[in-house]
């Protein structure tokens, strides 16, 4: 009888889930066999489980190196309320806490010590380290979070990151693993160089955000436009990002204006503020963030709904990370940019003339690279492409299938303007015209026709193709100008003020031996419910179980409000929408639902149960629903795919076993197991016989029946260890696909 998997036992007992997400068990696979690592998983990806398991398993602690003293200490109070011991040390702590910490160490109680990495780089702590390790008391590990800071190529580079390759001095046999969310092939490159990692296992996630819709508007109205996207997500957490204090300051006026729950947040405002507003915003007592990039990084709330950019961000990295801060939890959320072209003079004005706000480090060494990083977001802000894609082939990977349907461009709210042509020809013999000597902004009002000095000193209101664009905004022409960039006809040159050259693809449009085409935003579509799913397998709430939802989170934020902690370590919302599901009324059914572990079963489960009953009866709602619980691995067919998982269908199709796939492929046999349940919910094959054997299948099927569901662990403990986790999981996923209801469904 194979023995039950300890790591699965320790996610279940500590953080109440049945099943890791892709590269997470080869992320901790690799730490628990003392490998050096890179784990590159977008936010929402479960990133910071890949460091926080292994000491649970190994019984020695990890040093955990992080810049975010707000993420550190709301780590450390879900993971103390999940029954995980760990402590942070940081500027914000007490000495005592500090000291207490160390002990904890020492003695062996705590498993996860959280240090920012200017407490780490002390003579202090480094001496403290060697004296852990001479006495057989040092870490089992180093992770080092927001790994992208190591590398003058990644957009938050920090100089001092790259001292952090001292600790394998202390520590040379150490494991050390680097975590984040966001970096390009070249950035992965330098952080293994900067840190020395040997022999690193480089595991990198699917970039792509399934259930985040794109958005991308000409910016008219910053505040009406703003507010739009803000109203289709009534009474739920937001964030709105700006360039500049100025900027946070007054749209975050404009929005209170409006009957908006916002307030600003900069770095020019007193530490006390900060704290005040992070703290509101992290306890949900408000609801919208105005800020500059200052803000998010840290803030562990799952539950954001909307981000607005009202300027185009800096970089394509910033872009991703902070639109990732939208639907951590999985739940469909909406990501909204206001683009100008004129954003990307500003940024140009930052970067080489060193920054006016203090919330924009400087560094000159990497001014360069930081401008080729602009660039590439100018390109992407301006492009007409499916969002999803051009994301993740900047990352470097595919999007399979040719229609995302979670973005503007593929939900067909980008309309095609009915005389492309003629304004794309107008505009690139403009550019001639000007002697491709001329940037976007002034490109555009030569074409409206405007009577500016500079337009009248050039001589620029004599050209031919001055006001040939004059019933059209300066807005919509340098939209246009950015397609026509994208789309190969049009060039930007130069670093600080880059003008627009004609490309080679110009000269077959101004022939009229191509058609060029440009499209606009059709405003009005972008209404709620046109939105991404966060699977194509999770159920919408009904109304009344909306209601439930509503009343379920306001009975967390009390609970929350009594312990001092934010609401979202207590449970998050994909939990409370699971409880909205199943509606449990005894401890046993409490322990199936997901998030759900062995410490919150016992802390929570006595206030919850009672709770849950009332709210249900008050709403006419029946407890112990039948409903089916979404499952926690393997999309169904309709959803979009990553290559590998392609790959490894079309070999399942082949016949293939797992063992030949995993050669194949060189994947572990945990990854490739995903691809397996993936590939029979969604191809539906008639047999599974040759990856479970049929009497296995009979074991699983009458199990799920007496079980009444089809969670793995209650059908795991009911065979008493003699079927592993992946075999439950392709059963399970085979039944789903022939179109088993009810307990057969997660």
């Amino acid at each position: 009888m194979p023995a039950p998997s300890p790591v699965l036992d320790c996610l279940r007992r500590y953080w109440g889930f049945d099943a890791l997400r892709p590269l997470q068990r080869e992320a901790i696979d690799a730490t628990l066999a003392g490998r050096d690592s890179l784990t590159v998983l977008p936010t929402g990806g479960g990133k910071s489980l890949c460091y926080q398991l292994p000491p649970m398993i190994s019984g020695r602690w990890t040093l955990v190196v992080s810049p975010l003293i707000a993420l550190m200490q709301d780590q450390v109070a879900a993971l103390t309320s999940a029954g995980v011991p760990a402590a942070a040390m940081h500027s914000m702590a007490e000495r005592e806490a500090g000291d207490e910490a160390r002990r904890g160490v020492e003695e062996g109680r705590l498993r996860l010590l959280l240090a920012a990495p200017e407490r780490v780089l002390t003579d202090s702590f480094r001496g403290w380290l060697g004296r852990c390790a001479q006495k057989r008391k040092g870490p089992g590990a180093i992770a080092i979070d927001e790994a992208h800071c190591i590398s003058q190529w990644g957009h938050d580079f920090r100089p001092e990151y790259r001292r952090l390759a001292e600790l394998r001095q202390i520590l040379p046999g150490t494991p050390i693993g680097a975590y984040t969310a966001t970096a390009t092939p070249r950035v992965r490159r330098d952080i293994i160089d900067q840190l020395g990692l040997r022999a690193a296992a480089e595991l990198v996630g699917d970039f792509d955000r399934p259930n985040l819709t794109y958005r991308v508007l000409p910016r008219v109205d910053v505040a009406k436009q703003t507010a739009e996207a803000l109203r289709r997500h009534e009474g739920r957490a937001a964030i709105v990002y700006c360039i500049s204090r100025k900027d946070t300051e007054s749209l975050a006026a404009a929005l209170v204006a409006m009957g908006f729950d916002a307030a600003p947040y900069h770095a020019g405002m007193t530490p006390v503020k900060r704290t005040r507003t992070s703290d509101a915003f992290r306890r949900e007592q408000l609801q919208v963030v105005v800020a500059t990039v200052a803000f998010g990084m840290g803030i562990d709330r799952g539950d954001v709904r909307c981000v607005v950019h009202a300027a185009m961000p800096k970089s394509v990295e910033h872009y991703q990370q902070e639109t990732g801060r939208a639907g951590r939890d999985g739940l469909p959320a909406e990501c909204v940019m206001l683009y100008s072209s004129a954003d990307a003079v500003r940024w140009r004005q930052l970067l080489q003339g060193g920054p006016t706000d203090p919330d924009e480090p400087f560094d000159p060494a990497a001014a360069r690279a930081q401008l080729e990083l602009l660039d590439h977001m100018q390109r992407l802000a301006g492009s007409a492409r499916c969002r999803h894609r051009a994301l993740v082939e900047y990352f470097g990977q595919r999007l399979a299938g040719d229609n995302c349907g979670a973005c503007d461009v593929c939900l067909g709210e980008l309309a095609p303007i009915a005389d492309a042509q003629d304004v794309a020809r107008k505009i690139l013999s403009c550019v001639f015209r000007c002697e491709q000597r001329f940037g976007a902004a002034h490109i555009a009002e030569v074409l409206m026709g405007a009577r500016t000095e500079k337009i009248r000193q050039l001589g620029h209101d004599a050209v031919s193709t001055w006001g040939l664009l004059r019933g059209l905004s300066k807005a919509q022409i340098t939209n246009y100008i950015g397609q026509l960039v994208d789309d190969g006809r049009l060039e930007r040159v130069g670093e600080q003020y880059p003008v627009l050259r004609l490309a080679a693809g110009a000269w077959p449009v101004l022939r009229n031996e191509a058609r060029a085409t440009l499209v606009e935003a059709r405003i009005d579509d972008a209404r709620p419910g046109r939105r991404a799913k966060p699977s194509q397998t999770r159920t919408p709430l009904t109304d009344d179980e909306q209601r439930l939802f509503e009343a379920l989170r306001a009975w967390r934020r009390r609970f929350a409000e009594e312990r001092a902690v934010p609401p979202f370590v207590i449970m998050g919302d994909a939990t409370l929408e699971d409880l909205c599901r199943a509606r449990p009324s005894t401890p046993e059914a409490l322990a199936g639902v997901r998030g759900i572990g062995a410490r919150k079963l016992a802390d929570l489960g006595p206030l919850l149960l009672p709770e849950l009953a009332r709210a249900c009866a008050g709403l006419g709602l029946a407890l112990n629903a039948r409903t089916p619980l979404p499952p926690e691995q393997g999309p169904s067919e309709p959803a979009r795919l990553s290559a590998g998982a392609s790959a490894a269908r079309e070999l399942f199709r082949g016949g293939m076993s797992v063992e030949e796939v995993c050669a194949k492929m060189g994947r572990a046999r945990s990854t490739v197991m995903d691809y397996l349940a993936g590939f029979v919910q969604g191809d539906r094959p008639e047999s599974i016989d040759r990856w479970v054997d049929p009497g296995t299948q009979r074991r699983v099927a009458e199990a799920a029946e007496t079980c009444g569901g089809g969670r793995l662990r209650p059908i795991f403990e009911h065979l008493a260890g003699a079927v592993p986790y992946d075999q439950i999981r392709i059963v399970l996923a085979h039944r789903r696909g022939k179109g088993a209801r009810g307990p057969e469904v997660e």
